[in-house]
C-alpha cells in the first residue's frame, strides 16, 4: 500500500510538472497551483516549488499563489490562519487538504495526539466532527493509521506519511548523514585494522604451534632412539653373561692329583 501511494505521488508530481512546463501566463500557472493543492491524492509539493515555470508568478498579481503552494509544502492550517490576509482564500478541498497536512505535521513530533489539541489545530468544534475527519479523511485516505481512544480523548498514531522537508530540515539531515558516514568510515577502518591484527596473530599462533609440534616430534624421535640404544646394550650385556656361563659349563674340569 505504501509503495502504491508513493508511486501515485510521483505520477501526480510528474503530471503537474509537465503541465507547468507547457504554461506561460501567470493566471494559468495560478490555476495549476489551485488544482494541485486541491487534488485529493497529492500531499507533496516541494518539487513543484522548484519548477522554473512557477517562478514566473513572482512579482505578479498572482505571486500569492506561489506563497500558498509553499504553505502547502511546509505549513499548517494554523500558519494559514496567521497569514490569511496575504494569501488566496481556500476552497473547501484546499481547506480539507491543509487539515490533513496539519495532522501529519503533528504526528511528526508525537504519536499520542490529544483531542483538545487536534480540535484547536484543525479548527474543529466537537469530538464527533474530529473523529469523523480522522476516520474519513485521514485513515481511509491512507496517510495515517492509528486508534481513536475515546476514554482518554486522544488519537494514537501508528503510522503517518512524511511531509516535505523544509530547506533547514534538509540541511540538518545532510549534516547528520555526513556525520554518520564519517563515523561509519572510521568504524570500518578500525574493524579492518582489528581483522588485520587478528589475521597476523592467527598466523603467528599457527607458526608457533607448528614449531612446538616439530619440537615435540623431535623429542619423541630422540627418546625412541635412546630407548632403542639402551635396549640393544642391555641385550648384549645379558647375552654376554649367558655365553660366559655356557663356556664355564662346557670347559672340562681338571682332576686334582692325589697327594703322594
Amino acid at each position: 500500500m505504501a509503495m502504491d501511494a508513493e508511486r501515485r505521488q510521483a505520477e501526480l508530481i510528474e503530471q503537474f510538472s509537465a503541465q507547468a512546463a507547457a504554461l506561460s501566463s501567470a493566471p494559468q500557472l495560478a490555476a495549476l497551483v489551485l488544482e494541485a493543492t486541491s487534488h485529493p491524492s497529492l500531499f507533496a509539493f516541494s518539487e513543484l516549488l522548484t519548477l522554473p515555470a512557477l517562478s514566473k508568478l513572482k512579482g505578479t498579481h498572482y505571486a500569492s499563489s506561489l506563497d500558498l503552494l509553499r504553505l502547502f509544502a511546509y505549513g499548517t492550517l494554523k500558519d494559514y490562519k496567521s497569514n490569511s490576509s496575504t494569501l488566496p482564500a481556500l476552497l473547501p478541498d484546499q481547506a480539507r487538504k491543509l487539515k490533513q497536512l496539519s495532522v501529519l505535521t503533528l504526528a511528526e513530533s508525537t504519536k499520542v495526539l490529544p483531542y483538545d489539541q487536534l480540535m484547536q489545530e484543525l479548527d474543529v468544534s466537537n469530538v464527533r466532527e474530529l473523529e469523523d475527519f480522522l476516520i474519513n479523511e485521514c485513515m481511509y485516505s491512507g496517510i495515517v493509521r492509528g486508534k481513536l481512544d475515546q476514554l482518554r480523548r486522544c488519537f494514537e498514531v501508528q503510522f503517518a506519511a512524511g511531509r516535505d522537508l523544509t530547506p533547514d530540515q534538509l540541511t540538518n539531515m545532510i549534516e547528520t548523514l555526513s556525520d554518520w558516514l564519517g563515523t561509519s568510515d572510521s568504524l570500518l577502518h578500525q574493524i579492518q585494522e582489528k581483522i588485520k591484527w587478528a589475521d597476523t596473530t592467527s598466523e603467528l599462533n599457527k607458526k608457533h604451534q607448528k614449531e612446538f609440534e616439530d619440537r615435540v616430534e623431535e623429542a619423541k624421535k630422540s627418546v625412541k632412539a635412546d630407548s632403542d640404544l639402551r635396549g640393544h646394550d642391555d641385550f648384549l650385556s645379558e647375552s654376554g653373561g649367558i655365553m660366559d656361563f655356557e663356556e664355564d659349563r662346557i670347559r672340562p674340569k681338571r682332576r686334582r692329583q692325589p697327594m703322594p
